[in-house]
């Protein structure tokens, strides 16, 4: 059985290591943050997605370090380090020139690298595999490399990394045939497309077509608000069709560790080839001022009742990116917060996955006491488990931006 490393210990590079480790391969995890080393070493998993018994079961199949050196020993090596984006919205591929250099230090002839960070299209030919040949090694010839996007759909069961389809693109057809020997241990189904690029912007399309949409109905959002249509009602009649249409649900924007990067990274890819992606750009632009149209109606909401904006209880409900999990990164919920306490709002929050946001001082409160004596509780992120119907009876005034209370009649209730 393989030896596989892991670079990239976060939400896809976990769950990779466990997965192999449960076929049975011995893997070599690679992080430079000692805290989820020591983590991983005490079988204790931060990835809710990777049940702790998950990762004591195979502990002794899994060497956590912070070092490189250990990788000369893998058959293959993924890299799965984040690819933000710096303020100016463009890419910062720190971490993955930091993690190809340091694994070119210690790269042999036959091993198998493979990227799985969201990326624009080139990033394994042009900028991957220059670095890995620092190591004196030709890729394609050499060594293999070839680009596999993760497809992680954080807090799901439904469809994992067994049951969903993986998408690989090798630099040569002996790159491909290796990257889908490797992948072939964890996954059921295979798409092999012709090249690393192809396989890149399969993953920004994905990504890019959810945005756009999401970006239409929150438009459309907007606009109903002013026309006094209500959007849910709207939405739920459109989705009963049934060819032509996607149902996609407006809210207060996006987040995670995909959708609000991905289109940026084909954008400004698109300026080295002399073109502007107009209605990628534009999504972009509808989603990231989602939060701002949000507080306009919490201020509403409160003017109408009689109440400045100053001064005002708000109890956040839900302030991870989406339902279900813990993840606060490009969290909508954050902007919101920011925004309202810029405006003198006394903010409290409850998120049963999110115990404290330490960088506004914030630790969440039980239901109940952040409801309790609250001017307005705001519904951001609608956590399963939830009564909604019932916080609605019994809050004050609700605003809710994700159509959970759409089945109740309460009258201090306004919807997005």
């Amino acid at each position: 059985m393989a030896t596989v490393g892991v670079i990239g210990l976060g939400y896809v590079g976990l769950p990779l290591a466990v997965a192999f480790a449960r076929e049975g391969c011995d893997v070599v995890a690679v992080d430079l943050d000692t805290r989820k080393i020591d983590a991983i070493a005490a079988g204790d998993s931060y990835v809710e997605d990777v049940p702790s018994e998950w990762l004591r079961e195979v502990a002794d199949r899994i060497r956590p370090t912070t070092r490189y050196a250990p990788l000369a020993d893998a058959d293959a090596v993924l890299i799965c380090v984040p690819t933000p984006l710096t303020r100016n919205r463009e890419p910062d591929l720190g971490q993955l020139i930091g993690a190809s250099r340091a694994l070119a230090e210690v790269l042999r002839g036959d091993q198998l690298v493979v990227l799985e960070s969201t990326t624009y299209p080139g990033t394994t030919r042009e900028l991957v595999a220059p670095l890995l040949e620092e190591s004196g090694l030709a890729a394609g010839r050499d060594f293999h490399l070839a680009f596999s996007p993760e497809r992680v759909d954080p807090g799901r069961t439904d469809f994992t990394l067994r049951n969903t389809p993986k998408v690989l693109g090798g630099l040569t057809d002996a790159c491909a045939e290796r990257a889908e020997a490797l992948y072939a241990i964890v996954c059921d189904e295979l798409v092999r497309v012709t090249s690393p690029e192809a396989a890149e912007l399969t993953k920004l399309l994905e990504n890019i077509f959810r945005s756009v949409n999401i970006a239409l109905v929150n438009e459309l959002a907007i606009l109903t608000d002013r026309m006094g249509i209500d959007i849910w009602e709207v939405v739920d009649a459109a989705a009963t069709k049934p060819y032509g249409f996607m149902r996609f649900e407006p809210g207060p924007g996006m987040g995670g560790h995909c959708m609000p990067v991905d289109p940026f990274y084909l954008s400004w890819r698109a300026r080295e080839f002399d073109m502007a992606t107009e209605f990628i750009e534009l999504a972009g632009k509808v989603n990231q001022q989602m939060p701002y149209h949000c507080v306009a109606k919490v201020q509403l909401a409160l003017n109408e009742a009689g109440l400045p904006v100053k001064g005002a209880r708000i109890a956040v409900l839900g302030v991870s990116y989406k339902p279900g999990v813990g993840d606060t990164r490009e969290s909508p919920a954050l902007k919101i917060i920011s925004l309202l306490r810029e405006l003198g709002a006394e903010i409290r929050y409850h998120d049963a996955h999110v115990p404290a946001l330490a960088d506004y001082g914030l630790e969440s409160l039980p239901l109940e006491q952040a409801v309790s004596d609250a001017d307005l509780a705001l519904i951001v992120t609608a956590h399963p488990g939830v009564d909604y119907e019932l916080l609605a009876r019994r809050a004050r005034l609700v605003v809710d931006l994700r159509g959970v209370t759409r089945s109740s009649n309460i009258g201090n209730v306004i919807r997005l």
